[in-house]
Protein backbone atom coordinates (compact mmCIF):
# COMPACT_ATOMS: atom_id res chain seq x y z
CA UNK A 1 0.00 0.00 0.00
CA UNK A 2 1.31 3.25 -0.85
CA UNK A 3 1.70 5.59 1.96
CA UNK A 4 1.59 9.27 2.61
CA UNK A 5 4.97 10.91 2.72
CA UNK A 6 5.27 13.20 5.51
CA UNK A 7 5.17 11.93 8.35
CA UNK A 8 9.11 10.47 8.05
CA UNK A 9 9.73 10.32 11.06
CA UNK A 10 6.35 8.80 12.45
CA UNK A 11 6.53 6.84 15.94
CA UNK A 12 3.94 4.81 17.13
CA UNK A 13 4.02 6.02 20.96
CA UNK A 14 3.58 9.47 19.58
CA UNK A 15 0.30 8.43 17.24
CA UNK A 16 -1.28 6.29 20.35
CA UNK A 17 -0.50 9.09 22.88
CA UNK A 18 -2.22 11.77 20.65
CA UNK A 19 -4.68 9.22 19.38
CA UNK A 20 -5.66 8.87 23.38
CA UNK A 21 -6.06 12.20 23.68
CA UNK A 22 -7.99 12.57 21.02
CA UNK A 23 -10.53 9.85 22.35
CA UNK A 24 -10.12 11.50 25.47
CA UNK A 25 -11.36 15.14 24.06
CA UNK A 26 -14.44 13.36 22.06
CA UNK A 27 -15.67 10.26 24.41
CA UNK A 28 -14.93 11.89 27.71
CA UNK A 29 -15.18 15.35 27.46
CA UNK A 30 -17.69 16.12 24.75
CA UNK A 31 -19.64 12.96 24.67
CA UNK A 32 -19.89 11.97 28.48
CA UNK A 33 -18.85 15.12 29.85
CA UNK A 34 -22.90 15.93 29.42
CA UNK A 35 -24.16 13.52 31.57
CA UNK A 36 -21.70 13.92 34.41
CA UNK A 37 -22.34 17.72 34.42
CA UNK A 38 -26.07 16.99 34.16
CA UNK A 39 -26.55 18.47 37.80
CA UNK A 40 -24.87 21.81 37.10
CA UNK A 41 -27.20 21.85 33.43
CA UNK A 42 -30.03 21.43 35.17
CA UNK A 43 -29.67 23.56 37.56
CA UNK A 44 -28.82 26.67 35.98
CA UNK A 45 -30.83 25.98 32.23
CA UNK A 46 -34.15 24.52 33.82
CA UNK A 47 -33.73 21.37 32.13
CA UNK A 48 -36.82 18.62 32.56
CA UNK A 49 -35.95 14.64 33.40
CA UNK A 50 -37.84 13.90 29.96
CA UNK A 51 -35.46 17.40 28.38
CA UNK A 52 -32.35 15.40 29.76
CA UNK A 53 -33.25 12.09 28.29
CA UNK A 54 -34.00 13.23 24.82
CA UNK A 55 -30.92 15.10 25.28
CA UNK A 56 -28.69 12.14 25.65
CA UNK A 57 -31.02 9.98 23.42
CA UNK A 58 -30.63 12.63 20.30
CA UNK A 59 -26.63 12.93 21.08
CA UNK A 60 -26.42 9.20 20.33
CA UNK A 61 -28.08 9.04 17.50
CA UNK A 62 -26.47 12.32 16.29
CA UNK A 63 -23.09 9.81 16.82
CA UNK A 64 -24.83 6.87 15.05
CA UNK A 65 -24.98 9.49 11.73
CA UNK A 66 -21.31 10.67 12.04
CA UNK A 67 -20.43 6.74 12.67
CA UNK A 68 -22.07 5.64 9.47
CA UNK A 69 -20.93 9.18 7.23
CA UNK A 70 -17.37 7.94 8.10
CA UNK A 71 -17.74 4.42 7.53
CA UNK A 72 -18.98 5.66 4.27
CA UNK A 73 -16.37 8.35 3.72
CA UNK A 74 -13.21 5.38 4.52
CA UNK A 75 -14.75 3.43 2.04
CA UNK A 76 -14.40 5.98 -0.43
CA UNK A 77 -11.31 8.42 0.81
CA UNK A 78 -8.57 7.98 3.07
CA UNK A 79 -9.24 7.97 6.69
CA UNK A 80 -7.93 11.51 7.27
CA UNK A 81 -11.10 12.92 6.27
CA UNK A 82 -13.41 11.49 8.80
CA UNK A 83 -10.35 12.57 11.22
CA UNK A 84 -11.13 16.51 10.70
CA UNK A 85 -14.73 15.71 9.96
CA UNK A 86 -14.68 14.31 13.86
CA UNK A 87 -12.57 17.47 15.23
CA UNK A 88 -14.58 19.81 13.46
CA UNK A 89 -17.81 18.48 15.18
CA UNK A 90 -16.34 18.22 18.58
CA UNK A 91 -14.98 21.66 18.46
CA UNK A 92 -18.02 23.73 17.24
CA UNK A 93 -20.10 21.48 19.20
CA UNK A 94 -17.78 22.17 22.04
CA UNK A 95 -18.03 25.52 21.34
CA UNK A 96 -21.50 26.21 21.27
CA UNK A 97 -22.40 24.17 24.50
CA UNK A 98 -20.21 26.67 26.33
CA UNK A 99 -21.94 29.62 25.78
CA UNK A 100 -25.44 27.90 25.33
CA UNK A 101 -27.98 29.92 27.02
CA UNK A 102 -31.33 27.79 26.35
CA UNK A 103 -32.54 24.24 26.50
CA UNK A 104 -32.43 24.51 22.55
CA UNK A 105 -29.17 25.83 22.22
CA UNK A 106 -27.56 23.43 24.43
CA UNK A 107 -29.43 20.70 22.59
CA UNK A 108 -27.65 21.38 19.48
CA UNK A 109 -24.24 21.59 20.46
CA UNK A 110 -24.71 18.51 23.03
CA UNK A 111 -25.70 16.95 19.42
CA UNK A 112 -22.95 18.26 17.30
CA UNK A 113 -20.55 17.47 19.80
CA UNK A 114 -21.21 14.03 20.61
CA UNK A 115 -21.82 13.37 17.33
CA UNK A 116 -17.80 13.79 16.91
CA UNK A 117 -17.17 10.46 18.48
CA UNK A 118 -18.81 8.88 16.04
CA UNK A 119 -16.12 9.67 13.28
CA UNK A 120 -12.93 9.91 15.74
CA UNK A 121 -13.05 5.90 16.52
CA UNK A 122 -13.05 4.42 13.01
CA UNK A 123 -10.81 7.34 11.84
CA UNK A 124 -7.98 6.22 14.51
CA UNK A 125 -8.75 2.33 14.13
CA UNK A 126 -7.54 2.83 10.69
CA UNK A 127 -4.39 5.34 11.30
CA UNK A 128 -3.58 2.74 14.41
CA UNK A 129 -4.18 -0.02 11.81
CA UNK A 130 -1.90 1.01 9.15
CA UNK A 131 0.72 2.53 11.29
CA UNK A 132 1.41 -0.09 14.09
CA UNK A 133 2.19 -3.43 12.60
CA UNK A 134 2.61 -6.89 14.80
CA UNK A 135 1.44 -7.90 18.13
CA UNK A 136 1.80 -4.58 19.36
CA UNK A 137 -1.34 -3.26 17.22
CA UNK A 138 -4.07 -4.98 19.40
CA UNK A 139 -2.67 -3.03 22.26
CA UNK A 140 -1.93 0.32 21.08
CA UNK A 141 -6.01 -0.07 20.07
CA UNK A 142 -6.85 -0.35 23.57
CA UNK A 143 -4.77 2.16 24.67
CA UNK A 144 -6.19 4.17 22.06
CA UNK A 145 -9.68 3.46 22.97
CA UNK A 146 -9.34 3.88 26.80
CA UNK A 147 -8.18 7.60 26.00
CA UNK A 148 -12.23 7.55 27.14
CA UNK A 149 -11.35 7.25 30.55
CA UNK A 150 -8.90 10.06 30.77
CA UNK A 151 -11.86 12.59 29.23
CA UNK A 152 -14.52 10.89 31.98
CA UNK A 153 -11.30 11.86 34.85
CA UNK A 154 -10.65 15.33 33.49
CA UNK A 155 -14.09 16.44 33.59
CA UNK A 156 -14.69 15.18 36.75
CA UNK A 157 -11.85 16.31 38.27
CA UNK A 158 -12.71 20.02 37.14
CA UNK A 159 -16.61 19.62 38.27
CA UNK A 160 -14.73 18.29 41.74
CA UNK A 161 -12.46 22.00 41.85
CA UNK A 162 -15.58 24.33 40.15
CA UNK A 163 -19.18 22.32 40.36
CA UNK A 164 -20.83 25.51 38.59
CA UNK A 165 -18.10 26.48 36.60
CA UNK A 166 -19.24 23.83 33.42
CA UNK A 167 -18.89 26.72 30.96
CA UNK A 168 -14.66 26.55 30.39
CA UNK A 169 -14.54 22.86 30.45
CA UNK A 170 -16.22 23.10 26.98
CA UNK A 171 -14.08 25.48 25.49
CA UNK A 172 -10.95 23.70 26.72
CA UNK A 173 -12.58 20.79 24.67
CA UNK A 174 -12.69 22.50 21.59
CA UNK A 175 -9.12 23.68 21.72
CA UNK A 176 -7.95 19.88 22.61
CA UNK A 177 -9.66 18.16 19.92
CA UNK A 178 -8.02 20.64 17.35
CA UNK A 179 -5.00 20.28 19.41
CA UNK A 180 -4.82 16.31 19.34
CA UNK A 181 -6.17 16.28 15.73
CA UNK A 182 -2.96 18.57 14.38
CA UNK A 183 -0.81 15.41 16.35
CA UNK A 184 -2.92 12.60 14.93
CA UNK A 185 -2.44 13.88 11.48
CA UNK A 186 1.45 13.99 11.55
CA UNK A 187 2.31 10.99 13.43
CA UNK A 188 -0.03 8.66 11.43
CA UNK A 189 1.31 6.93 8.20
CA UNK A 190 -2.36 7.45 6.54
CA UNK A 191 -3.15 5.57 2.93
CA UNK A 192 -3.89 7.97 0.36
CA UNK A 193 -6.57 6.02 -0.53
CA UNK A 194 -9.56 4.51 1.27
CA UNK A 195 -8.93 1.98 4.01
CA UNK A 196 -8.26 -1.04 2.62
CA UNK A 197 -6.93 -0.40 -1.14
CA UNK A 198 -4.27 -1.43 -3.01
CA UNK A 199 -3.37 -4.59 -0.86
CA UNK A 200 -3.55 -7.20 -3.62
CA UNK A 201 -6.82 -8.28 -2.81
CA UNK A 202 -10.56 -7.24 -2.76
CA UNK A 203 -11.72 -7.79 0.96
CA UNK A 204 -12.96 -11.51 1.29
CA UNK A 205 -15.79 -10.14 3.96
CA UNK A 206 -17.79 -8.43 1.88
CA UNK A 207 -21.09 -10.10 1.20
CA UNK A 208 -23.95 -12.17 2.13
CA UNK A 209 -21.73 -14.23 4.62
CA UNK A 210 -20.34 -11.19 5.97
CA UNK A 211 -24.10 -9.84 6.37
CA UNK A 212 -24.02 -13.42 8.44
CA UNK A 213 -21.10 -12.95 10.14
CA UNK A 214 -21.62 -9.84 11.69
CA UNK A 215 -25.23 -10.46 12.90
CA UNK A 216 -24.21 -11.44 16.11
CA UNK A 217 -21.71 -8.72 16.97
CA UNK A 218 -24.01 -6.21 16.32
CA UNK A 219 -26.94 -7.66 18.61
CA UNK A 220 -24.37 -8.13 21.52
CA UNK A 221 -23.07 -4.40 20.76
CA UNK A 222 -26.68 -3.10 20.55
CA UNK A 223 -27.43 -4.84 24.30
CA UNK A 224 -24.84 -3.80 25.60
CA UNK A 225 -25.21 -0.45 24.79
CA UNK A 226 -29.06 -0.57 25.91
CA UNK A 227 -27.75 -1.65 28.97
CA UNK A 228 -25.05 0.84 29.67
CA UNK A 229 -26.82 3.99 29.18
CA UNK A 230 -28.28 4.49 32.49
CA UNK A 231 -24.93 4.52 34.29
CA UNK A 232 -23.50 6.89 31.40
CA UNK A 233 -26.66 9.38 31.50
CA UNK A 234 -28.31 9.02 34.87
CA UNK A 235 -25.44 7.19 37.08
CA UNK A 236 -24.33 11.00 39.01
CA UNK A 237 -27.65 11.83 39.22
CA UNK A 238 -29.07 8.37 41.11
CA UNK A 239 -26.15 8.89 43.84
CA UNK A 240 -26.80 12.78 44.03
CA UNK A 241 -30.59 12.77 43.96
CA UNK A 242 -31.36 9.56 45.15
CA UNK A 243 -28.72 8.48 47.07
CA UNK A 244 -28.05 12.71 48.68
CA UNK A 245 -24.42 11.89 48.37
CA UNK A 246 -22.99 15.86 47.74
CA UNK A 247 -21.81 17.31 44.49
CA UNK A 248 -18.54 17.40 45.36
CA UNK A 249 -18.29 13.63 46.86
CA UNK A 250 -19.97 12.39 43.20
CA UNK A 251 -17.82 14.87 41.30
CA UNK A 252 -15.10 12.44 43.25
CA UNK A 253 -16.90 9.68 42.01
CA UNK A 254 -16.54 10.29 38.63
CA UNK A 255 -12.74 11.14 38.72
CA UNK A 256 -12.46 7.15 39.60
CA UNK A 257 -15.04 6.41 37.11
CA UNK A 258 -13.13 7.86 34.71
CA UNK A 259 -9.44 6.82 35.74
CA UNK A 260 -10.89 3.03 36.43
CA UNK A 261 -11.62 3.23 32.50
CA UNK A 262 -8.12 3.69 31.70
CA UNK A 263 -7.90 0.10 32.60
CA UNK A 264 -9.69 -0.48 29.30
CA UNK A 265 -6.37 -0.61 27.54
CA UNK A 266 -5.78 -4.23 28.99
CA UNK A 267 -8.61 -5.16 26.88
CA UNK A 268 -6.27 -5.77 23.76
CA UNK A 269 -3.89 -8.38 26.44
CA UNK A 270 -7.18 -9.55 27.76
CA UNK A 271 -8.16 -10.97 24.34
CA UNK A 272 -4.78 -12.39 23.82
CA UNK A 273 -4.92 -13.94 27.08
CA UNK A 274 -8.91 -14.64 27.83
CA UNK A 275 -9.70 -15.44 23.90
CA UNK A 276 -12.38 -13.33 22.34
CA UNK A 277 -15.08 -15.08 23.95
CA UNK A 278 -14.15 -14.93 27.37
CA UNK A 279 -12.99 -11.29 27.63
CA UNK A 280 -16.68 -10.44 26.13
CA UNK A 281 -18.17 -12.57 28.66
CA UNK A 282 -15.97 -11.27 31.46
CA UNK A 283 -15.91 -7.55 30.40
CA UNK A 284 -19.92 -7.50 29.64
CA UNK A 285 -20.79 -9.26 32.89
CA UNK A 286 -18.25 -6.90 35.00
CA UNK A 287 -20.41 -3.92 33.64
CA UNK A 288 -23.57 -5.39 34.52
CA UNK A 289 -21.96 -5.93 38.14
CA UNK A 290 -20.99 -2.63 38.46
CA UNK A 291 -24.48 -0.94 36.78
CA UNK A 292 -26.16 -3.46 39.93
CA UNK A 293 -24.24 -1.89 42.91
CA UNK A 294 -25.22 1.53 42.18
CA UNK A 295 -29.06 0.68 42.04
CA UNK A 296 -28.74 -1.61 45.48
CA UNK A 297 -26.77 1.41 47.55
CA UNK A 298 -26.49 4.66 45.78
CA UNK A 299 -26.33 6.08 49.08
CA UNK A 300 -22.89 4.31 50.14
CA UNK A 301 -19.88 6.08 48.92
CA UNK A 302 -17.71 2.89 49.12
CA UNK A 303 -20.31 0.93 47.37
CA UNK A 304 -20.70 4.00 44.77
CA UNK A 305 -16.79 4.10 44.28
CA UNK A 306 -16.39 0.60 44.02
CA UNK A 307 -19.10 0.44 41.57
CA UNK A 308 -18.07 3.15 39.50
CA UNK A 309 -14.62 2.27 39.24
CA UNK A 310 -15.33 -2.00 38.15
CA UNK A 311 -18.54 -0.46 35.40
CA UNK A 312 -15.97 2.25 34.32
CA UNK A 313 -13.30 -0.12 33.49
CA UNK A 314 -15.62 -2.91 32.16
CA UNK A 315 -17.08 -0.60 29.78
CA UNK A 316 -13.95 0.70 28.19
CA UNK A 317 -12.73 -2.57 28.03
CA UNK A 318 -15.84 -3.89 26.45
CA UNK A 319 -15.21 -1.35 23.96
CA UNK A 320 -11.81 -2.34 23.32
CA UNK A 321 -12.86 -6.10 22.92
CA UNK A 322 -15.46 -4.77 20.14
CA UNK A 323 -12.28 -3.44 18.19
CA UNK A 324 -10.63 -6.75 18.48
CA UNK A 325 -13.88 -8.40 17.55
CA UNK A 326 -13.64 -6.29 14.46
CA UNK A 327 -10.06 -6.68 13.25
CA UNK A 328 -10.79 -10.53 13.61
CA UNK A 329 -13.64 -10.56 11.60
CA UNK A 330 -12.76 -7.96 8.68
CA UNK A 331 -9.13 -7.18 9.37
CA UNK A 332 -9.29 -5.49 5.81
CA UNK A 333 -11.55 -2.79 7.08
CA UNK A 334 -11.18 -2.85 10.76
CA UNK A 335 -11.92 0.57 10.68
CA UNK A 336 -15.15 0.50 9.11
CA UNK A 337 -16.12 -2.78 10.98
CA UNK A 338 -15.39 -0.90 14.20
CA UNK A 339 -18.01 2.02 12.53
CA UNK A 340 -20.79 -0.54 12.29
CA UNK A 341 -19.88 -2.18 15.58
CA UNK A 342 -20.14 1.33 17.80
CA UNK A 343 -22.84 2.41 15.44
CA UNK A 344 -24.86 -0.35 17.23
CA UNK A 345 -23.52 -0.21 20.63
CA UNK A 346 -24.59 3.83 20.68
CA UNK A 347 -28.02 2.64 18.97
CA UNK A 348 -28.43 0.54 21.75
CA UNK A 349 -27.47 3.62 23.99
CA UNK A 350 -29.98 6.11 22.46
CA UNK A 351 -32.89 3.54 23.00
CA UNK A 352 -31.69 3.14 26.65
CA UNK A 353 -31.42 6.37 27.43
CA UNK A 354 -35.19 7.21 26.41
CA UNK A 355 -36.29 4.02 28.39
CA UNK A 356 -34.11 4.60 31.39
CA UNK A 357 -35.92 8.13 31.32
CA UNK A 358 -39.42 6.76 30.78
CA UNK A 359 -38.69 3.53 33.07
CA UNK A 360 -37.52 6.21 35.88
CA UNK A 361 -40.60 8.32 35.66
CA UNK A 362 -42.74 4.97 36.38
CA UNK A 363 -40.93 2.88 38.99
CA UNK A 364 -37.95 5.30 40.17
CA UNK A 365 -34.64 5.59 38.96
CA UNK A 366 -33.27 2.90 40.68
CA UNK A 367 -35.57 0.27 38.27
CA UNK A 368 -33.83 1.82 35.42
CA UNK A 369 -30.50 0.65 36.75
CA UNK A 370 -31.68 -2.87 37.27
CA UNK A 371 -33.06 -3.12 34.40
CA UNK A 372 -29.69 -1.89 32.67
CA UNK A 373 -28.06 -4.41 34.57
CA UNK A 374 -30.20 -7.32 33.16
CA UNK A 375 -29.67 -6.03 29.38
CA UNK A 376 -25.60 -6.47 30.25
CA UNK A 377 -26.24 -9.98 31.69
CA UNK A 378 -28.03 -10.48 28.29
CA UNK A 379 -25.56 -9.07 26.24
CA UNK A 380 -22.46 -11.29 28.10
CA UNK A 381 -24.48 -14.62 27.01
CA UNK A 382 -24.13 -13.67 23.55
CA UNK A 383 -20.88 -14.83 22.94
CA UNK A 384 -18.59 -14.58 19.74
CA UNK A 385 -18.88 -17.26 17.04
CA UNK A 386 -15.88 -18.69 15.30
CA UNK A 387 -16.23 -17.23 11.92
CA UNK A 388 -15.07 -19.06 9.18
CA UNK A 389 -11.55 -18.53 8.07
CA UNK A 390 -11.37 -16.90 4.51
CA UNK A 391 -8.23 -14.71 4.54
CA UNK A 392 -5.58 -16.95 2.72
CA UNK A 393 -4.91 -14.81 0.14
CA UNK A 394 -4.57 -11.23 2.60
CA UNK A 395 -1.14 -9.94 2.75
CA UNK A 396 0.21 -10.60 6.14
CA UNK A 397 1.08 -7.06 6.81
CA UNK A 398 -2.38 -6.48 6.76
CA UNK A 399 -3.19 -8.40 9.63
CA UNK A 400 -1.84 -7.19 12.82
CA UNK A 401 -3.12 -8.83 15.69
CA UNK A 402 -5.17 -10.75 13.61
CA UNK A 403 -4.37 -14.96 13.30
CA UNK A 404 -3.65 -15.61 9.74
CA UNK A 405 -5.31 -18.29 7.67
CA UNK A 406 -2.16 -20.94 6.90
CA UNK A 407 -3.37 -23.90 5.33
CA UNK A 408 -4.57 -26.93 7.90
CA UNK A 409 -3.58 -24.84 10.88
CA UNK A 410 -5.52 -21.68 10.06
CA UNK A 411 -8.71 -23.22 11.50
CA UNK A 412 -6.96 -24.15 15.21
CA UNK A 413 -5.24 -20.50 15.29
CA UNK A 414 -8.58 -18.94 14.94
CA UNK A 415 -10.35 -21.09 17.55
CA UNK A 416 -7.45 -19.59 19.82
CA UNK A 417 -8.07 -16.45 18.82
CA UNK A 418 -11.61 -16.53 20.14
CA UNK A 419 -11.26 -19.08 23.03
CA UNK A 420 -7.85 -18.36 24.10
CA UNK A 421 -4.29 -19.34 24.09
CA UNK A 422 -1.21 -18.34 22.97
CA UNK A 423 -1.75 -17.10 19.96
CA UNK A 424 1.30 -18.29 18.15
CA UNK A 425 1.94 -21.78 19.48
CA UNK A 426 0.96 -23.37 15.69
CA UNK A 427 3.90 -21.59 14.36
Amino acid sequence: MKRSLRPTSTTPVGLVASGAGFIAVTYGMVRYGYGLQLPQLTAELGLSPTAAGAIASGSFAAYCAAALWAQRSMARRSPRVALWFAAALAASGALLVGASWSTASLAVGVLVAGSAAGAASPALVAAVGSTVRGPSADRAQAVVNAGTGVGVALVGAATLAAPSVWRPVWFCAAAGALLTAVVVDRRARWPLGPEGAGDGARDPDAGTDAARTMLRPLVAAFVAGTGSAAVWTFGRSLVTDIGGLPERTTAALWCLLGAAAVLGALSGDAVRALGLRRAWVVTAAAAAVGTAALALAPGSVLVAAVAGALFGGAYTALSGVLIAWAGILRPLAAGRTTATLFVALTAGQAVGALAAGGLAGLAGAQSAFWAGAALLLVAASIRPAMPPCRHAAMPASRRPGVPPCRRRRSSAHRTRALRGGPLGSDR
